[in-house]
Order: structure tokens, then sequence, then C-alpha cells
């Protein structure tokens, strides 16, 4: 048997086995009493936890049977892992949660905590339906001989070498310890836990009617338990789990200071206001596993907490490690977890063995009234074992010896809480059996009822929860703030430029367009921050955000960690917290480090919650080529083909002043409105450029427009301006960034020559501008692209298919850079794209 207890049938023969083995207890123990002497919870309670861990190991069972048949589609499972149903009766359920894959039975008492606190207690379940009602749920009520809340109050007694403090430091004041009222504990057996198996069982058969992804991916969500999908199972969510406790924290601060009213924090005005979805005295609480422990998104992440913490910011997170000892089929090497945990700067570290309910729930308590009260970092080391195997096709033996296994076996978490509950006189083996054969049948019962449900049946399904676009909503955003800046708001604004509004201020430079554009979103959105490495006592390399940290305080513009994968982070925790966060990345190559927290985390957020969450963000990017006398590619990187490819992103590259602001609103607009994740390209080398066609012309210069042209010069998303020279007859130049100016400098040469040429901006290289494309190509029959990127994998490829696709017969030709890294000095010019060589390309293309 021990060759191959990886099997579904052998797990459950195993368990009936050491349940039919328990002896009775000599007598009976009330099981609203403590279930041992000296435990934080009564016999009721860990028979819920009993309950939420079965009901994890019955649809781990059923995602194997499904997949037998060819009709489930996931069978990563929880077994093993089912200590942390504790965890999450230690928690508030209002606590926002990201969890890993391994989190069933969290996932299942999260779902009976919070219907125990929606549900009176006069309306709770007749107690001839199940075992008797201990006083409360655990986790959110009074506890046995303390007359307080674990987590809140006085603390379990817990070993003080499982608790280590990284250091005097001080501590704010105490948040508020009031817990809600007491309610009656799920004690129905399946019935507190049936929604949560149906959630899962429609995630593992794909339904559409799945409540959080809809059938897109198996993911443990829901909106109303406060736990946020993640669908990285390396780690790339502890970033965002960063920046939510720093939002929860900044805005827990702002609630204290009075400037909070109602049920949460708005977030702009009008059509672009939200409402942050937690109480202001929430932690998070973020799960993973030990291999994770060694991926660079969760060194980010311990690292930004405790860089935060050593400097008295608060961050109130819980990490949570279950620890099962391997990565797939990899060894995680003996105390290194534990070893690596307890040497992160700034993060408290407590432990606990994940197959004893008792002592879970104490440490988890202790844990999470720590980080409560404290608002610092912490995590919790869970020992697990993992049993039947990574997934459904792991063959354990492969690398595991019977001996391993057999190990494993014998610290089965469910076994576990079963002999406690047994040994305590609260219930006998037959008792739980039959609990487990009911909740077995009750599963596999729901599993054929989620089968016949509809999964998505076509492409538009797939993609309508990606990423909406409103573009009439985006607009009277921008109207709506136009009207605020000019009316109720022109005192306020007056007083943030100096008594000298930026309209008055004359031709602007492209990175004075934007540090002006930055300073009315700020007054628009009270929940805007700027943030990132440089950007606040400096004002940015290039100066672009100079000024900003005096006009609007430090809390809300600046400096983070040099570390890229961290300012993303901090920008997915806060959007997804209610906050309209601006983060910067200082250029466009240190991007490419970071970039899953773009593709994996942010564009995905809407996709797998259906709009239930949503991650809004505007990031910019100081990027492309061109720089004088700065140069080599970490300066200069001229790729965006990882930016391009992500599903729902905006990108939006403006080149000029004057398009800059009303690009920037836009953005800033449909973040707040639609929760879109943008990226906004900022050409370095057009930042201070002043002249066009000679030195000394301005004609690269704008004006800024006062709030009353806002509206007149809005510019929707995938929108392109366009540039006529001459008759505009002749030929159509598609470009964008510094491919405008040059490609206007090389249009005036044609001109000379007779040639009559349009030169479309593109503006946004997504979604791009394809109707404009196609309209101003046809008008020519003639195109030629000018694309700054690099030939494979440049924008170029993307025009040229969108030409394609609408059935364009005219001539085509290329300008792109060489597929090469920029070098250093004059080398560049070899590599990059000049505006002589636009005019040789013309001129090619004329000759056809």
């Amino acid at each position: 048997m021990l060759s191959d207890v990886t099997t579904p049938q052998d797990l459950d023969d195993r368990f009936r086995e050491t349940l039919a083995a328990l002896p009775a207890a000599q007598r009976r123990r009330d099981p609203a009493d403590p279930v041992t002497d000296d435990a934080p919870l009564t016999g009721a309670q860990v028979l819920d936890l009993f309950d939420a861990q079965v009901t994890s190991r019955q649809l781990d069972l059923a995602g194997r049977w499904l997949r037998s048949f060819g009709e489930g589609f996931y069978t990563i499972g929880s077994a093993g892992h089912e200590g942390n149903a504790a965890v999450a009766a230690a928690l508030r359920p209002t606590d926002p949660a990201l969890l890993h894959y391994r989190s069933g039975a969290f996932y299942c008492q999260r779902a009976a905590q919070a219907a125990a606190e929606a549900t009176p207690a006069d309306q709770a379940q007749p107690a001839d339906q199940a075992q008797p009602a201990a006083s409360t749920q655990p986790g959110t009520g009074t506890q046995p001989g303390t007359g307080t809340q674990p987590g809140t109050g006085t603390q379990p007694v817990v070993d003080p070498q499982r608790a280590v403090d990284p250091g005097p430091a001080a501590e704010p004041e105490a948040a508020d310890q009031s817990e809600p009222s007491g309610t009656e504990p799920p004690t129905g057996g399946f019935a507190a836990y049936a929604d949560a198996a149906r959630d899962v069982l429609r995630g593992m058969v794909a339904s559409s009617q799945e409540p959080i992804a809809g059938g897109r991916h198996k993911v443990f969500g829901r909106a109303d338990l406060a736990i946020v999908p993640t669908t990285s199972t390396i780690a790339s969510h502890l970033p965002r789990a960063v920046g939510m406790g720093l939002a929860v924290e900044r805005l827990r601060r702002l609630d204290s200071a009075g400037r909070r009213t109602g049920a949460g924090v708005r977030v702009g005005s009008g059509a672009g206001a939200a409402h942050a979805p937690w109480p202001p005295d929430a932690i998070v609480v973020c799960s993973f596993g030990d291999a994770s422990v060694n991926h660079a998104s969760a060194t980010a992440a311990f690292n930004t907490a405790g860089w935060y913490d050593h400097g008295k910011l608060r961050i109130p997170v819980l990490f949570v490690c279950e620890d099962n000892g391997l990565g797939i089929s990899v060894r995680s090497p003996e105390g290194w977890v534990e070893a690596t945990l307890r040497a992160k700067p700034g993060i408290r570290y407590f432990s606990a063995d994940g197959a004893d309910p008792v002592q879970t729930y104490a440490v988890a308590a202790e844990a999470a009234a720590w980080v409560r009260r404290t608002r610092r970092p912490a995590v919790l080391h869970l020992r697990t074992v993992r049993l039947m195997g990574h997934a459904g096709a792991d063959a354990e033996s492969a690398y595991r010896s019977p001996a391993e296994l057999a190990e494993d076996l014998d610290s089965d978490p469910v076994a576990a809480t079963a002999r406690l509950l047994v040994d305590a006189g609260v219930a006998t083996g037959e008792e739980l059996l039959a609990r487990y054969d009911e909740t077995g049948w009750q599963v596999r019962r729901l599993a054929e009822e989620v089968l016949g449900e509809p999964k998505l049946a076509s492409a538009a399904d797939v993609v309508s929860a990606l990423a909406p676009r409103r573009p009439m909503r985006v607009a009277r955003a921008v109207a709506d703030a136009a009207a605020r800046a000019s009316g109720p708001g022109a005192g306020a604004r007056a007083e943030a430029f100096g008594g000298k509004p930026p309209e008055l201020s004359g031709p602007m430079t492209l990175a004075q367009s934007i540090n002006a554009a930055l300073a009315d979103g700020m007054l628009d959105h009270p929940q805007m921050a700027i943030f990132g490495e440089d950007v606040a006592a400096k004002g940015g390399v290039y100066g672009v955000t100079k000024g900003l940290r005096d006009r609007f305080g430090a809390a809300r513009v600046f400096d983070t960690l040099l570390d890229e994968t961290s300012v993303l982070g901090l920008g997915l925790g806060a959007g997804l917290a209610g906050m309209l966060p601006v983060p910067e990345i200082q250029y466009l190559a240190y991007l490419h480090n970071a970039e899953d927290q773009l593709r994996g985390e942010a564009a995905t957020m809407r996709f797998f919650s259906q709009g239930a969450f949503r991650n809004p963000m505007v990031v910019r990017v100081a990027g492309l080529a061109y720089q004088e006398g700065f140069g080599g590619h970490f300066h200069n990187d001229n790729s965006v083909a990882v930016l391009r490819d992500v599903p729902g992103l905006v990108v939006a590259v403006p080149a000029r002043p004057d398009d800059a602001a009303p690009m920037l609103r836009t953005c800033l607009a449909s973040a707040a409105v639609d929760g879109s994740v943008c990226v906004f390209l900022e050409p370095i080398a057009l930042y201070h450029t002043r002249d066009l066609y000679a030195d000394g012309d301005g004609e690269w210069l704008a004006g800024y427009p006062e709030p009353g042209a806002w509206v007149a010069g809005h510019v929707p998303i995938g929108r392109a301006r366009v540039y006529r020279v001459g008759s505009a007859d002749d030929l159509t130049i598609i470009t964008f960034g510094n491919g405008v100016r040059m490609s206007l400098r090389a249009a005036a040469v044609l001109a000379e020559e007779g040639v009559g040429t349009r030169v479309v901006d593109l503006r946004w290289l997504a979604p791009l501008p394809v109707a404009d494309i196609i309209r101003e190509s046809s008008a020519t029959g003639r195109v030629l692209v000018v694309d700054e990127t690099r030939r494979s994998g440049g924008v170029g490829e993307g025009v040229i298919a969108a030409l394609v696709d609408a059935g364009y017969v005219g001539a085509a030709r290329r300008v792109a850079a060489v597929d090469s890294f920029v070098p250093l000095g004059p080398a560049a010019r070899h590599v990059l794209v000049s505006a002589e060589a636009i005019t040789d390309g013309a001129r090619t293309l004329l000759a056809r």
C-alpha cells in the first residue's frame, strides 16, 4: 500500500482505518467546554475545524474523480495542508487574504465564519441537526476562560522560542480592539461549507457560474469573503500583499484623522469614486509554499516590508509560509526555510505544527494579534505535509521513498484533528467517520450538479472581464474634473500652483506638461499617490516630479527602495485597497526584471475576478532612446514588446507637450472609472526638447490648456493624431514617440520636393488606433511605418499586421531599429532610426 499512497483510494482507506482504530474516551465532554483543559478552543469549535478540513479533503478526492473521466481540469489539492483552517479561524473574515493553491480548508472555514457573522444567533441552525453549539465561532467571539477575543486581547501561552522580535522599535498607538458581537458557530456539519464546496467544484470543472473567475481559472477568491484571487504559484502575489498592507495602514490613519466617512474611503470624485472595502484595523494575510521562499518576488516582498518597518513605516501583513518540504519534487534543505524566515529583518517570526489544530490556532491568533496591534509585519511558519503528490499527474514514487510517504501519512492533519476530538471525548471515531462520509456524499452530489453547468462559450465570453472600456464615462470623468478645477476647486488649485496656474506659465516642454498634469491629477484624486525611486526629494532623475512633494506632502509623494518589483507591488496593493497609485519606473530597461507584476498580477486581476477586484494604476516609465550624451542600453532601451503583448494593458506614448497632459488625464480617469492598468511611457529624449526644425524655433513647446479647454482637448484611448504637411496626398508615415519629431522633419524635406505627407502619431501602442491607421493609410495608398523599436518584435509588426488584416492593398515599407541593444555614444546612430533614414525610405517607397 505504501508504494501507492498518493492515490485518492489509498488516502481514503488509510483515513478510515485510522478512525476505526481510535478508542473511545472514557467519558464524553461537553462540546461547549475547552477541548482540553488548557485549550483556547472548545470541542465544538474543533469540530467545526474538522468539518472544514474534511470538506477540503473531499474536494481533493472529487477533483481526482472528475479528472478520471475528463471533466475536471485542476487537481492541485490541499491534502496535508488542512491545518490552515485554524489559521482562518484565528483571523477575522474581514481581513483581506491572498491565498495560494493549497488553501481549501482556509477557504471553507472563512466562508463559514462569514456566514456565521451574517446570521443572527436566533436564526442559527437548530441544534438537533448537529453537535451541540459552542458559544462562539473561532476567531470571532469570546473564548473560554479568557473573556477576550484571541488575536486581539489576552494572548494564548506560546513557547517564546517561536516568536522572535526583530528588535526595538517605537510601536504606534494600539488599534481599536473592539470585536464584532459573538455569533453561533457553524456546527451544522457540511451545511456550513456547502457554498464554499460548490465554489471550488465549479472552478475545477471550469463552470461559467463559478463566483470569482467565472470558469477562467480555478482560484480561491470571493469579494464577500475578502479573499483576493491569486493566479500565481510562486510568490508573485507577495509584493501586492505588502502594497495592500501599506495602503490599509495609510487609510486607517486617514480615518483616525477624521478624513474618512461612511463605509469606505472615497477615491476621487464623480464617476471615479470607489470605496476601500476593509475595516481600518484590518490586517492582510498572504500564504505561500516553502519553495516560494526562494523566489525573487518573495525576497522583494520580505525586504520591502522589513525596509519600511526599519524606517518606522507600518505595514500590517501576516505572511503564512506553509512548509511541506517540497517544491514539486525538489526538497527544501532541512532547516533552510526556518533559518531564512527567522533572518528577515523587521519581520517577526512565529511557528506552529499544522497537524495540531489547537497549537496552530493559538499561534496564529497570537501572530494576528501582534500584527493588528503593532501594525507591523510577521511571518507564521506552518509545518505541513503534502498528501497525494503535487497534482494528479505527479508520481511521487519516482522521487520519494515509501518511508517518507508513510511518515507524511502519519502526520495527516485531518486524522490528527479527529484523534484530538476522540481523545477529548467530544466525538467517537464512528461519529466522525459518519460526518466524513456524509460530507463525501454531499461533495460528490455537488460535483455531479456542477458538471451540467455551462462553460464559457466564446472568445467574447472569455475576454469580457479582461479590461472593459467605457470611453463615454472616461470622457465624462475628464469633464467633471475640468468643472471642479474651474469651479469649487479653483481656489485650491491656485494655491497649489502658487497663484500661477500652468496655463499662465507660457509654452512648456514635455516634462513640464507632465508635471503640471500630475499636479492637477493629485488635486482631483484625493487618493492618488506618486512614488518610485528618487521621485520625491529629488523630483525625479529628469525633474518630472519636481515640487510635487512640497505641494502635496510626503504621504502622497514618496521615495521607494530601489526595487522595481516592490515599486509595482506597492502600486498593485494600493490600487486594490482603494487608492489611485502612480508609480514610476525610472528607466524602461529596469522594468524587465519586474514585468510579471504587470503581466501576471496587474493585468489578470479583473480577468480572474470578473471585475469584483481591480487594481487601477498608471505606471510612469521613462524610456526609449536618443538621449544626448547619456547612452548605453540601460538608459536607451527601445524595447516595448513586453508591454504590448499583455492583454488589457493600456500603453500610452506622448510625444508632444500638448498631448502629454490630456493623455495623462485620460489614463487617470480610465484607471479610476474602469480600473485600467496603464503604462505611460515617456520619451526621455523629448522631455526637455524645445525645437523642431531649427535651433530656437520653439516648435516643440506648447501651452498648457486651462480647465475649460480640457473637454475639447480630450484624447480617448486608442485615437491617433494626424499632422498634414503640404498636400498630404502622397504618403502616410505612421510612427510614435521620437519618431514623430523625426518624421515631421523628414516630411518638411519631402515637402520641398513636392511630396505631401500625413504623419500619424499613434500615441497609443495598446490598443493600437487601428481605425485611424486604416483610414490614413487608405487616403494615400503608400505607408511608411517608422518604428524606433526593434525590427523583430517591434511596434511596426503590429501596424503592418493591422493593415493586412484590414485588407489594405497599397504599398507599405518599414524603417525600424536594428535588432540590437543600444550601444554607447555615437555608435548608437548605427542601430537607431534617423530622420535621414526616414527620408530615404520615403523616396524608395514613392519610386515604386
